[in-house]
């Protein structure tokens, strides 16, 4: 009965000292900005890598991709 009793008692105290790890990019704006070059692709394949792109006019949009993101005109760059 008192092995039962301390290994409780060591569970108890090992999950209360469980750290708490960061998260990894947990914000977007932690992101660089990668911007976009000239000349801008005209034809991107059909894959789907969702790009948060920034407008050169303020705001932002997603794209399917980074290419489809600098395809448009309106964006300065994408992350």
């Amino acid at each position: 009965m008192r092995h039962a009793w301390v290994i409780t008692l060591l569970l108890i105290a090992g999950c209360g000292s469980a750290s708490q790890q960061p998260q990894a990019n947990a914000d977007a704006g932690a992101l660089p900005l990668i911007a976009c070059t000239d000349p801008r692709p005209e034809v991107c394949t059909m894959q789907y890598a969702p790009a948060c792109a920034e407008l050169a006019a303020g705001g932002s949009r997603e794209y399917a991709s980074a290419c489809n993101a600098c395809s448009d005109p309106a964006v300065s760059g994408y992350r």
